[in-house]
């Protein structure tokens, strides 16, 4: 219980990594946020997350709406009066060649994987300059708090037909190397985790029909061929996809106290690709 009295947001915690890291972070005690589009995915994570003797709240909405990462920062506070750590996962794909890619494809993977992080801690630190500041001046430092942001192996060394969604989880890079310094003041630790082949509903396998995901009012193709996956498989030391649990316990490592001396670095979880 080495999260007891922590108090954790999780974007995308409706399914897949969200939802497994929000159950790895209740079992060691912290309070959750847990945000996510999708209504009944969410309801469910709340659900699951009922066995852990934690408060949960939960949070639905669009987080590509410009004042919603505010309202949940809000929603935060006014709930638990404090944060103390932040995971960015919320993200999907719309993958194609470059040749393909329209202007509103390349325009929504940067919306959910670079500029809703940027808008949320945008809006946590509107909270945080003034409490660290106050602990530094009566306590001497302040709370250690954590951000985790996850990218993707797509973000550091690319992927072909994912233009778009690579330059968003590379910006993520960029986003928390800069950020780690600039709150290194306020005893922050920001980092990410760069996932690669992991299974999820956006790397589920098909052999006929190309699965699709609903994303608000949209329809996106998803998965890889089962001969995709073998070929993926052949290329990972490890000889397999991660599961979501183990992204989860990557995320997890993170925010212990042990990483409190880590900051602004990028965790490679790939099983060693």
């Amino acid at each position: 219980m080495n999260l007891r009295s922590k108090t954790a947001l999780v974007t995308g915690a409706g399914q897949g990594i969200g939802r497994a890291t929000a159950q790895r972070l209740a079992r060691a005690g912290a309070n959750l946020v847990i945000q996510d589009i999708d209504e009944a995915a969410l309801a469910e994570t709340t659900r699951q997350l009922k066995t852990f003797e934690v408060d949960v709240l939960s949070l639905t909405g669009d987080l590509t709406e410009a004042d919603l990462p505010e309202q949940v920062i809000k929603d935060c506070l006014d709930a638990f009066g404090g944060l103390d750590i932040i995971i960015n996962n919320a993200g999907y794909i719309w993958n194609g060649a470059l040749h393909n890619h329209s202007e509103a494809q390349w325009q929504a993977m940067l919306d959910i994987h670079a500029t809703v992080p940027f808008r949320i801690l945008k809006a946590f630190s509107e909270w945080l300059r003034p409490t660290a500041k106050a602990e530094i001046q009566s306590k001497g430092s302040a709370c250690c708090r954590k951000v985790v942001n996850v990218s993707s192996v797509s973000g550091t060394q690319g992927s072909a037909t994912q233009v778009g969604y690579a330059a968003g989880k590379a910006a993520v890079i960029g986003l928390t190397k800069t950020l780690a310094k600039e709150w290194g003041r306020y005893n922050v630790t920001v980092n990410a985790v760069a996932f690669g082949h992991i299974e999820t509903r956006l790397t589920q396998g098909y052999s006929d029909s190309i699965p699709e995901i609903t994303v608000g009012d949209q329809q996106f193709r998803v998965g890889l061929s089962n001969q995709q996956r073998n070929a993926l498989a052949q290329t990972v030391p490890l000889g397999r996809a991660g599961t979501i649990e183990e992204a989860a316990g990557a995320i997890y490592l993170l925010t212990l106290p042990e990483s409190d001396y880590i900051t602004g670095e990028i965790l490679t979880c790939s099983g060693g690709a």
